[in-house]
């Protein structure tokens, strides 16, 4: 459970940030942090079946011969774990490019001023 808070509050985090950029209604934004919910939601299923189930399955085969092997739950959180991990590098992405967009657009360029007729002090 307290890896499941902490990822909710990394999630948080990313929304105050990107609220502080103004990115957080932007559709590449909003469309990329969906996925990282899911992404989180997927891992939570995955640490809970691992956790109840074992790191490792016994696969039993003909005349009763049995091999243990790592659950296949482990594999798929390793993938999903190494998918979030680029999804939050792309929503960083998103938030420092988009923020700078729109700072940028702020920003007021003197000569711009001058030629929209504004005054030149």
């Amino acid at each position: 459970m307290g890896q499941k808070l902490n990822l909710e509050q990394q999630a948080k985090e990313i929304l105050r940030i990107a609220e502080e950029s103004g990115v957080q209604s932007h559709f590449f934004f909003l469309t990329t942090f969906k996925r990282y919910q899911v992404q989180l939601s997927i891992l939570s299923d995955l640490e809970n079946t691992i956790k109840d189930d074992g790191s490792l399955v016994t696969k039993e085969y003909v005349k009763g011969r049995e091999n243990v092997y790592t659950h296949p739950a482990v594999s798929e959180y390793n993938r999903t774990t190494d998918s979030a991990n680029r999804t939050v590098q792309t929503l960083m992405k998103i938030i420092k490019d988009l923020g700078k967009e729109q700072d940028d657009e702020e920003e007021e360029d003197p000569l711009m001023k001058l030629l929209n007729g504004g005054d030149n002090e």
